[in-house]
């Protein structure tokens, strides 16, 4: 985490507070939001689904890689600051640990919804709807990505590589 906010401490941080929003659904900004201290939860659809307030965590990444809107609202439960990475892209392309720290949060969470629906499967085990669970971890695991991204390997500091 440090090396990730050792990257972004040249650029200004942005100070929020208890219920100020940093993320809204639905509102497509082409950002990344790097927390960098402070505590905020995410909401989907006003449901709380996670609090954060570990340093550099970050937020957008989904719609920055669906190239889409956000599809969850980011609000500050205390005072805080984050980073904005307006060239998002760009920026994980210029640095390997970032784009790491993305992919293993990315890899985490496939890896609890794949759990929650292997519980939900064993759970409804010789009902009907099952086929539904078996069509939902099928997408999850062999979907194809719309865009294949290739390192550009001039820009892989070696002092960035991940251990």
């Amino acid at each position: 985490m440090s090396v990730i906010l050792e990257l972004l401490k040249k650029r200004s941080a942005t100070d929020f507070g208890p219920g100020d929003w940093i993320i809204r659904q639905g509102e497509t900004t082409g950002r990344l939001y790097f927390l960098v201290e402070g505590s905020v939860e995410v909401l989907k659809d006003g449901v709380r689904l996670a609090t954060a307030s570990q340093p550099a965590a970050v937020f957008g990444e989904m719609a920055m890689l669906l190239r889409g809107p956000h599809t969850a609202s980011v609000r500050g439960i205390s005072e805080g600051k984050y980073c904005t990475v307006d060239d998002p892209r760009e920026f994980l392309a210029s640095s390997p640990a970032v784009c790491m720290h993305i992919c293993d949060l990315l890899a985490h969470r496939l890896d609890a919804l794949n759990c929650y629906l292997i519980d939900v499967k064993g759970q409804y085990e010789g009902h009907d709807h099952l086929g539904m669970v078996d069509g939902i971890l099928d997408t999850l695991l062999h979907r194809p990505s719309r865009e294949v991204v290739r390192p550009r390997t001039s820009t892989i500091p070696g002092d960035e590589l991940p251990e």
